[in-house]
C-alpha cells in the first residue's frame, strides 16, 4: 500500500489538472464562466447551413452565448428551431434583429443579434424570428440572381435581338461616314474654340476707280444702287479660285473685306461718285428717292482656271425709270491675265478687272440716264 499510495496522487493530481484546464477552456468559451444565462428560442425560415450545437452568438459583434440546441419545427419541416443561452444581462428585445454571420477564413456561421426597443410581453416565451434570408449563403444569393437575370434575358430575347441589330447597323453606317464625322467635329472644334490655333486671316480690299474722263454737262440725275445679287457660291469672303471652287492651300489665310456683294456694292457707289457724273448715288436705305434705279447682278468674280488662268469679273446691269420700267441693260465682262500662285497676285488681277468693268458700267449708266 505504501509503494502505491505516490502513484494514485500522481494520478489525482493530474486529473485535476486537466479537469482545470477544461474548465478554463469552457470559462473562456463562455465569455465569463457559468453566470446566470437567458434561453431564447429563435426560429429560422430557411436553411442554417453549417451551424451547430456550441455555435457563437454575438450580440453587436460581442459574444454573450452559444446554440444549445438545433432541431427542425415539427410543424413545417422547412424551418429550423434554435435554442441559444446568452448572458442574462444582454439587452435582447422582440423586436431585436437575427440573423447568421460568418467568421474566420474558413466562415464558421455564428447566431448574429442586432438592436432591439420593444420589450417581450409577461409570460409569453421569449421567440426571435430571423431575418428569412438569415440561412441564404452566397453561392444561393448568387444561384437566385443568376436564376432572375436569365428569366428577365428570356423574357426580352426578341428586343435585345433588335437592339443588338440595330446597334451593328449604327457602326456600320458609322463606319461608312467616319470621314464625314471627322469634318463634323473639325466644325464644331472651331465653332467652340476648340483645336489647334487657325492663322490669322490675312485682308484685302478692292479698290474704287478714280480715273473717270471730265463729265461733258453737269451732274443731273438722282441714282439708287441696291445690293447687288449673286448665286450662293460667290456670296463668301473667300478668294475663289476654280472651278472647282475647292479652298488652295496658298489662299486658306487670305480673304476679302466683306462678302463679295456687300464689297462690290460699296466700291461701285464710290466709283460713281469719284466721277461726279450724276448729281447723287445713293442706296436704298439711305432715305433718297432717286430717278433711277441701277441692278447688279453678279455673275462671276474669281480667278478662272479654264481655258487659261484669268481673272474675271462679270455683272449684269439694268437700269430702271421711276415707274419700274427698264430704261437700259447691259452686260459687262473684264478678262484679264492672272497668275493663281499667290493671294497677292490674284487680288492685283482682279481689282484690274474690276476697275474695267465698273468704268465701263459708271460711263454707260451716265450715258443711258
Amino acid at each position: 500500500m505504501e509503494t502505491r499510495a505516490p502513484y494514485a496522487l500522481a494520478g489525482l493530481f493530474a486529473l485535476t489538472v486537466i479537469v482545470a484546464v477544461f474548465g478554463f477552456v469552457y470559462w473562456l468559451h463562455n465569455t465569463g464562466g457559468l453566470g446566470e444565462r437567458t434561453v431564447y428560442r429563435i426560429r429560422f425560415e430557411n436553411s442554417v447551413s453549417g451551424l451547430l450545437v456550441g455555435a457563437a452568438v454575438l450580440f453587436n459583434g460581442i459574444r454573450v452565448g452559444e446554440v444549445t440546441d438545433l432541431r427542425l419545427d415539427p410543424d413545417d419541416p422547412l424551418k429550423v428551431m434554435a435554442t441559444v443561452a446568452v448572458a442574462a444581462n444582454t439587452p435582447v428585445r422582440a423586436d431585436t434583429q437575427v440573423g447568421l454571420d460568418f467568421q474566420g477564413l474558413t466562415g464558421v456561421p455564428v447566431v448574429a443579434m442586432q438592436g432591439g426597443a420593444t420589450a417581450f410581453p409577461p409570460g409569453e416565451p421569449r421567440l426571435l424570428t430571423a431575418d428569412p434570408k438569415a440561412g441564404q449563403s452566397m453561392t444561393q444569393a448568387a444561384r437566385q440572381a443568376l436564376l432572375r437575370l436569365d428569366a428577365v434575358l428570356s423574357d426580352n430575347a426578341a428586343p435585345l435581338h433588335d437592339t443588338i441589330t440595330n446597334l451593328q447597323t449604327f457602326a456600320a453606317a458609322l463606319a461608312r461616314n467616319s470621314g464625314k464625322l471627322d469634318n463634323i467635329v473639325a466644325g464644331i472644334e472651331r465653332m467652340t474654340g476648340g483645336g489647334p490655333a487657325q492663322e490669322p486671316k490675312t485682308l484685302y480690299d478692292l479698290a474704287a476707280v478714280h480715273d473717270f474722263p471730265s463729265p461733258a454737262k453737269p451732274p443731273h440725275g438722282q441714282l439708287v444702287i441696291p445690293e447687288p445679287t449673286a448665286v450662293l457660291v460667290l456670296d463668301t469672303q473667300r478668294i475663289l479660285v476654280g472651278p472647282p471652287f475647292t479652298e488652295k492651300p496658298a489662299f486658306a489665310s487670305a480673304q476679302w473685306s466683306d462678302n463679295v456683294p456687300k464689297l462690290l456694292h460699296a466700291k461701285i457707289i464710290q466709283s460713281f461718285e469719284n466721277a461726279n457724273y450724276l448729281s447723287s448715288v445713293a442706296r436704298p436705305t439711305e432715305g433718297v428717292i432717286g430717278d433711277y434705279q441701277l441692278w447688279i447682278d453678279i455673275r462671276s468674280f474669281q480667278i478662272s482656271t479654264e481655258p487659261e488662268t484669268a481673272a474675271d469679273v462679270e455683272f449684269s446691269a439694268k437700269i430702271l425709270g421711276t415707274k419700274g420700267r427698264i430704261v437700259a441693260t447691259r452686260i459687262f465682262h473684264a478678262r484679264l491675265p492672272a497668275d493663281a500662285a499667290s493671294p497677292v497676285i490674284a487680288v492685283a488681277a482682279l481689282n484690274a478687272a474690276f476697275r474695267t468693268a465698273t468704268t465701263e458700267l459708271v460711263i454707260w449708266t451716265a450715258g443711258a440716264i
